[in-house]
C-alpha cells in the first residue's frame, strides 16, 4: 500500500493555541486577584480593620 499524502499541522497552530491559552491564564488569574480583593475586603469589613490589616479610627 502506498502511503498516502497527509498534511502536517501548520506551524501557526502551536502558536495559535498558545495565544489563546495565554489569554485563558490572563482572564483566570485576574478573576483569581479580583475574588481576593473582595474576600480581604469582607474580612476587614467584619473585623473593622482595612485590608492591609491596620485597625481603623472609628
Amino acid at each position: 500500500m502506498a502511503k498516502q499524502n497527509v498534511p502536517e499541522k501548520t506551524a501557526k497552530t502551536p502558536s495559535v493555541r498558545d495565544a489563546r491559552l495565554k489569554a485563558a491564564l490572563k482572564a483566570n488569574m485576574a478573576r483569581r486577584k479580583a475574588q481576593a480583593r473582595a474576600r480581604a475586603e469582607d474580612v476587614a469589613q467584619d473585623t473593622g480593620n482595612d485590608p492591609q490589616g491596620s485597625e481603623k479610627d472609628s
